[in-house]
């Protein structure tokens, strides 16, 4: 597809902000105005159009396709989308551990446990540890703090968390790169530990390690996705 705009700007309106293209306001897939709540997302929604040369690169959009799923899906649809986030809270990665002989488990209470256990105090939970494959069931009050956590965000926000805890394939994880001071890398690297350890082991794939970095792209993106979202 060829360009079609020429001036890329961003205006306030109502309570968000939103893309202009020659002074006509981008929409989502759905054809609802893609209204994002904060100036810093609406600049880099921007960034991503202004960018474009004379043929439009549609992968080169990744951050307008996140807004669109927050308009289009996520406002439509936040109790199924948090309902199956917290899911995600009795099966986290974090909580699942090698047996406390193997080398593997000194390195999961190494790199989880500082997540794990700072995110249960902000929450003031305590979640069960498991150390097998065997699944234990978390305490329903746990799960209801977990719950109420989730459901407090807004659509913006809870398209981040999805992304990043579906990446992640822990809740714990993607909350955690929610927080002002969090460092998304480290906690990418942590949800990778189990696949960094195979590899460590039994020798680096190349397929793999494509995937691997393409999800770390993904997640990155997510996480800054959410931040921008938040500012």
């Amino acid at each position: 597809m060829k360009r079609f705009y020429d001036a890329v700007s961003i205006v306030a309106q109502g309570d968000g902000w939103q893309v202009m293209l020659d002074g006509r306001g981008v929409k989502t897939v759905r054809g609802a105005d893609q209204r994002v709540p904060t100036q810093p997302l609406a600049r880099a929604l921007a960034n991503e159009w202004d960018s474009q040369g004379e043929t439009l690169n549609l992968a080169a959009f990744p951050l307008r396709g996140m807004a669109d799923y927050a308009i289009d899906v996520v406002s439509q649809s936040r109790a199924q989308v948090a309902a199956k986030l917290v899911a995600y809270a009795d099966t986290d990665t974090l909580l699942y551990r090698a047996d406390p002989d193997e080398a593997l488990y000194a390195r999961q209470q190494a790199e989880w446990e500082p997540i794990l256990t700072a995110f249960e105090a902000r929450l003031g939970i305590t979640l069960k540890r498991v150390s097998g494959i065997i699944h234990a069931e978390q305490d329903a009050d746990a799960l209801a703090q977990v719950g109420a956590a989730v459901e407090a965000l807004e659509p913006f926000t809870l398209t981040g968390l999805e992304a990043m805890t579906t990446l992640a394939a822990s809740l714990s994880i993607g909350l955690s790169a929610l927080e002002a001071d969090a460092d998304a890398e480290t906690l990418w690297r942590a949800a990778c530990l189990e696949e960094e350890w195979q590899a460590e082991q039994w020798g680096r794939d190349e397929e793999a390690e494509e995937r691997r970095a393409r999800r770390t792209v993904d997640f990155l993106r997510a996480a800054e996705f959410a931040r921008l979202a938040r500012l």
